[in-house]
């Protein structure tokens, strides 16, 4: 059902903290589920110097949330920007077809908060 790489990210989640004073904040629930992501960012010299999720829905969910932040730490806001919704469902192994919102909930968080940044 899941793939090892999924089910890694929803047990072992990377970067599921708050951050503290972040530059930007978004969050989105999706409506058709109720699927919540929160996503937190600090910015130095133009790259995403500290990124943090939260995450209250589906498996999924979750590891969608701990994907994209492993994506986007280190990058500049461009090349944050330039990040496609394969690469999150690749970082997480693939995706059941009945859980590809995940995908697009962390993307529409991402694009939320990557325009919440002051340059």
């Amino acid at each position: 059902m899941y793939s090892p790489q999924l089910l890694d990210h929803f047990e072992h989640p990377r970067n599921a903290a708050e951050i503290e004073s972040p530059d930007a904040t978004a969050q989105i629930e999706n409506p058709a589920c109720g699927d919540i992501l929160k996503l937190s960012v600090k910015i130095v010299d133009g790259s995403i110097a500290e990124v943090a999720f939260r995450a209250k829905g589906c498996v999924p969910t979750m590891a969608c949330g701990s994907a994209i932040t492993e994506l986007v730490k280190s990058k500049t806001i461009a090349e944050a920007k330039a990040i496609r919704r394969e690469q999150v469902v690749e970082a997480v192994g693939g995706l059941p077809q009945a859980s590809e919102h995940a995908s697009y909930l962390a993307m529409d968080t991402l694009a939320a908060v990557l325009k919440q940044v002051k340059r």
